[in-house]
C-alpha cells in the first residue's frame, strides 16, 4: 500500500452567514449511522488549478455555484485508505487523498442547492451543521484530516460569514 501514491483532491467547508458548514450524507453509504456525512470534495483534474477544481467540485456535488473562496489552508493534507479500500475505492490506483481545502461563503438561498444535477450524486441529503461536530459525522479515516480543517477555519465559524 505505501508504495502507491496520493490522489490529489479538493475539499471546500462552505459556510452560510450563520457560519454554518454545508455537509452532504453519502449517497454509496447505505449505512444510516452518524459517520456517514461529509462536506463536498472531489478529485483534481491534470492541469487544473486547485481553487478552479474546489469550485467546479462544489457545483458538481451541490448543484450550485454561488459561493466565493474566502480561505485556503496553507498545506496539503494527506490521508490513507483502510487497508480493506484500498483495492476497491478509486481503481485501486491510490493509498489515499492528498487534500487542499477551501472556506467558501455560500452566496446563495437554501433552495439553490440540487443534489440531483450531476448524473452520479454524490449526495442523498444534506444540512447546515457546527464545523466543530463535523469530525465526529464523518467516516473515522477521515476524521484527523477534518480535525485540521475545523480548527484552521474556525475563524469563518465565529462570526458567520
Amino acid at each position: 500500500m505505501s508504495d502507491l501514491p496520493y490522489r490529489l483532491n479538493v475539499g471546500a467547508a462552505l459556510f452560510n452567514r450563520q457560519g454554518q458548514v454545508f455537509i452532504g450524507r453519502r449517497a454509496d453509504m447505505p449505512d444510516r449511522s452518524a459517520q456517514v456525512w461529509q462536506m463536498p470534495q472531489g478529485g483534481i483534474d491534470e492541469g487544473e488549478d486547485p481553487r478552479a477544481a474546489v469550485l467546479r467540485e462544489l457545483a458538481e456535488e451541490t448543484g450550485t455555484d454561488k459561493a466565493e473562496i474566502i480561505g485556503e489552508h496553507d498545506e496539503w493534507l494527506n490521508y490513507d485508505l483502510p487497508p480493506e479500500l484500498v483495492g476497491r475505492l478509486f481503481g485501486g490506483r491510490y493509498r489515499g487523498q492528498r487534500q487542499r481545502w477551501f472556506a467558501l461563503r455560500f452566496l446563495g438561498e437554501d433552495g439553490d442547492f440540487r443534489l440531483d444535477a450531476h448524473s452520479h450524486p454524490e449526495f442523498v441529503a444534506w444540512r447546515w451543521a457546527p464545523l466543530a461536530e463535523v469530525p465526529g459525522l464523518c467516516v473515522p479515516f477521515k476524521r484527523a484530516t477534518y480535525a485540521v480543517v475545523a480548527a484552521s477555519f474556525a475563524r469563518f465559524a465565529s462570526g458567520g460569514c
